[in-house]
């Protein structure tokens, strides 16, 4: 049985993190399909062993399985169990994650990653409650809470035909939407202090000392695209770094070195794309010296755009791709392109 006490805490105050909070709350104890959406390290897999242990399923199977972390085939068995002989290497019967999860609750993490074959069975049982086991005709039923989380826009997967409609509808009953950290600004320093002070006490340390103001100013001031997640490897690499004392640097990439390797887009002269690309984001700077006003909104737009644009080109118009080389998550991207009409 799962032990709920031995859950890792979820901290904030902010009024979009309590405002999730609640809405956690108010979910839990409903039988119905919930929809988690978020951007990564923004706690998905937390919400979700929230969403069981605050209903009345706590005391049943809270089982989690990584959709995006195996092959169609391997996926199906793993959900729906097989009969011995349905395929090589089917010795004996096996009882799936739905059948195992019989009167609990089953997490579905990267659900955008399922194959349509795999979407339609996921939908029958939370339709009907039945399925089948791979090579088997017996119809086994069952009760389980699905909770399904993704990062990514189902509703536009479902628009270009990679996701069902219909299973949309069905988990959609009620989606939780985290707030990405960036919108948790009074959430950042309280989040850091709680995983410093972890840190220090992993290392045989007594206290944590704090962060000098510039350290505090640094990570209010950063994007964190990787958000939660990435907060914590960021505080818990400077707290080794720099032992009992406050911590009076950080680490944002650990991957930036003057010798590293494999680096893309090195011209002539051993200059990267970075310098590149910023030879020509100075090259849009203005001179504001002679000037009687200036439309600062309409500049900001244009800088953008042409960013986005030249990301976009350089990364052959693979959105993902583009996100990645201007340090944003998918969905930052995708907002931006929503927000300037650059969707094709």
């Amino acid at each position: 049985m799962n032990d709920p006490n031995s859950l890792p805490r979820m901290i904030g105050e902010s009024s979009s993190f309590l405002e999730m909070q609640e809405h956690v709350s108010l979910a839990a104890p409903l039988n119905k399909p919930v929809l988690i959406v978020g951007e990564r390290g923004t706690g998905k897999e937390l919400i979700a062993s929230r969403l069981h242990y605050l209903s009345r399923r706590w005391e049943q199977s809270f089982l989690k399985i990584n959709c995006a972390a195996m092959t169609e085939t391997l996926l199906e068995a793993q959900l729906f169990g097989h009969e011995a002989g349905a395929y090589t290497g089917a010795i004996k019967q096996r009882k799936g994650y739905f059948e195992r999860a019989h009167c609990g609750s089953l997490f579905l993490d990267e659900l955008a990653n399922t194959a349509l074959t795999v979407q339609e069975k996921i939908l029958r049982v939370i339709e009907y409650g039945e399925f089948e086991r791979l090579g088997g005709s017996e119809t086994i039923t069952v009760d389980v809470r699905i909770i399904a989380a993704t990062n990514e826009d189902l509703p536009n997967l479902a628009r270009q035909q990679k996701f069902r409609e219909d299973l949309i509808d069905r988990l959609a009953f009620d989606v939780i939407t985290l707030p990405p950290l960036r919108e948790r600004t009074e959430d950042i320093l309280v989040l850091a202090e709680y995983f410093a002070v972890g840190m220090v006490k992993e290392l045989g340390g007594e206290f944590f000392a704090g962060f000098t103001d510039k350290v505090e100013k640094a990570l209010k001031s950063y994007s964190w695209p990787g958000n939660v997640r990435e907060l914590k490897n960021v505080i818990e690499r400077a707290v080794y770094k720099n032992g009992d004392g406050h911590i009076s640097q950080l680490v944002f990439n650990p991957f930036e070195s003057p010798y590293r390797l494999n680096r893309k887009g090195m011209d002539s002269n051993g200059d990267g794309a970075e310098n590149s690309a910023a030879n020509s984001m100075a090259a849009m700077i203005p001179d504001l010296s002679s000037a009687d006003s200036f439309d600062f909104k309409n500049q900001v737009q244009d800088f953008e755009i042409s960013l986005i644009n030249q990301a976009m080109e350089q990364s052959q118009y693979n959105q993902k791709k583009a996100a990645e080389f201007l340090n944003l998550s998918y969905h930052q991207l995708r907002g931006y392109l929503r927000k300037y009409d650059l969707l094709n």
